[in-house]
């Protein structure tokens, strides 16, 4: 019977250790991006839902945000409403980058919960998503007037992570214009209260 004593010991104090590690571990949210503070990556991709394809490039000059999302993943879900808030509050124009999704399921979702994109970028290959160093969905990325990323946040967004690390780096002076965040042709708003990253194909 002692000869079991001393491994199950050794394993109890590596479930210790490692409980320990795991409480002390940084959020996942704040994983840094190698592109902090550096230009974005431009893009041309498919537009959901108009005949024109979306370039990046028709959004210098102004501060926005990234929001990489699909419609397989959990979390996106989680942080729609969220999303919605942030597009009614005009404060940023909001651009979807649609990650490894079929369009038509990406039409559907934002018909029946609303969207808060100002554009919704088609990565069907999910090449922009390498070139921008996603890690999972959702991703959020806040860029400025320069067309420099300013902070990434990995995970849903929440009330407190806008206010905290979006809204506080935005300028002071006045708000930035939105494009008044169009649904794609045949989709219609959802009515909605105000109020570990996934990767493609699999739920959260």
């Amino acid at each position: 019977m002692n000869r079991f004593v001393l491994p199950i010991g050794i394993f109890a104090l590596l479930v210790v250790v490692l409980a320990i590690g795991i409480g002390r571990a940084p959020e996942k949210s704040i994983i840094k991006s190698v592109l902090l503070d550096k230009p974005a990556p431009q893009f041309v991709l498919p537009q959901l839902g108009e005949a024109a394809p979306f370039d990046s490039r028709s959004l210098q000059g102004q501060w926005y945000l990234l929001n990489v999302w699909g419609t397989w993943c959990a979390e996106c879900r989680a942080e729609h409403e969220t999303l919605l808030e942030i597009q009614r509050g005009g404060r940023v124009p909001l651009v979807g980058l649609n990650w490894k999704d079929e369009d038509a399921l990406a039409t559907d979702w934002l018909a029946q919960l609303g969207n808060p994109y100002s554009h919704v970028a088609l990565d069907r290959e999910g090449r922009v998503a390498i070139d921008w160093g996603v890690y999972g969905a959702p991703e959020t990325f806040l860029v400025d007037a320069a067309g420099v990323v300013r902070y990434k946040h990995v995970g849903p967004m929440t009330p407190e992570v806008w206010q905290r690390e979006f809204l506080s780096r935005l300028p002071q002076a006045g708000p930035a214009t939105t494009s008044g965040a169009s649904l794609p042709s045949g989709a219609s708003s959802a009515p909605g209260a105000v109020a570990t990253p996934a990767a493609p194909g699999a739920a959260s």
